[in-house]
C-alpha cells in the first residue's frame, strides 16, 4: 500500500471525526440568547477537541509528508490511532453534557492519553521501516510526545479531585502542539 492511501483514509476518517462532533451541537429550541447558556460547555468541550482533532491532522500529515515508505507494521499502529481519536467524539459529548462531573472529565483525558501513546507507537512503526531516515533525524527524541502523554495522564488523576485543573491541562497541551511541528516540515 502506498503512504497516499494511508493518508486518505486516515483524512477521510478525521473527517468524520469532526463531522460526528459538530453533530452534538444541539440548535437552542428558543431564539434568545440566553437559551445559548446552557450550550457553552458543550461548545466549549466541541472547541476543544476541534482543536486536538486539528493538531492530530496537521501533525500526521507533516509525518507523512517526510516519509517514504509504509508497512503493515505502519498500517496497524495507524489504525490504532485512528481508534482512540474515534472515540472523541464520544468523550467529547460526554464532557460537555457533565462538565462538573470528574468521570467525564477523567475519561476525556484517558481517550487524549492513549491517543498520545498511539501516535508514539505510530513513530516508533514509522522509524522500524528503517527507510525513513529523514523521519528519523526530524523526530529527534520527541520530547513534546512524550511529556503530554504524562501531562494526560496528571490530569486523568486531578480530575476526580479538581475537574477544573484537568481542563486547563487539556487546554495546556493543546497550546503546546498548536503551532505543527517544525521539525517535519523540512
Amino acid at each position: 500500500m502506498t503512504k497516499g492511501r494511508l493518508e486518505a483514509f486516515s483524512d477521510g476518517v478525521l473527517a468524520i471525526i469532526i463531522t460526528i462532533m459538530v453533530l452534538e451541537l444541539k440548535v437552542p429550541h428558543e431564539g434568545s440568547l440566553e437559551a445559548l447558556r446552557p450550550l457553552v460547555p458543550v461548545f466549549c468541550s466541541y472547541i476543544l477537541s476541534f482543536i486536538y482533532v486539528g493538531i492530530y491532522w496537521n501533525n500526521h500529515h507533516n509525518m507523512f509528508h517526510s516519509i517514504q515508505h509504509v508497512n503493515g507494521k505502519v498500517l496497524w499502529a495507524n489504525l490504532h490511532l485512528l481508534f482512540w481519536l474515534s472515540l472523541i467524539p464520544v468523550v467529547t459529548a460526554w464532557m460537555g453534557e457533565h462538565p462538573q462531573q470528574n468521570w467525564p472529565a477523567a475519561m476525556y483525558g484517558a481517550v487524549l492519553c492513549f491517543a498520545g501513546v498511539a501516535y508514539y507507537i505510530l513513530t516508533r512503526a514509522l522509524l522500524s521501516t528503517g527507510k525513513n531516515t529523514a523521519f528519523a533525524k526530524a523526530l529527534g527524541a520527541d520530547f513534546k510526545g512524550k511529556i503530554s502523554v504524562v501531562i494526560y495522564a496528571i490530569a486523568i488523576a486531578l480530575s476526580f479531585w479538581v475537574h477544573w485543573l484537568s481542563y486547563a491541562l487539556y487546554i495546556a497541551v493543546a497550546i503546546m502542539w498548536l503551532v505543527p511541528d517544525k521539525r517535519f516540515e523540512h
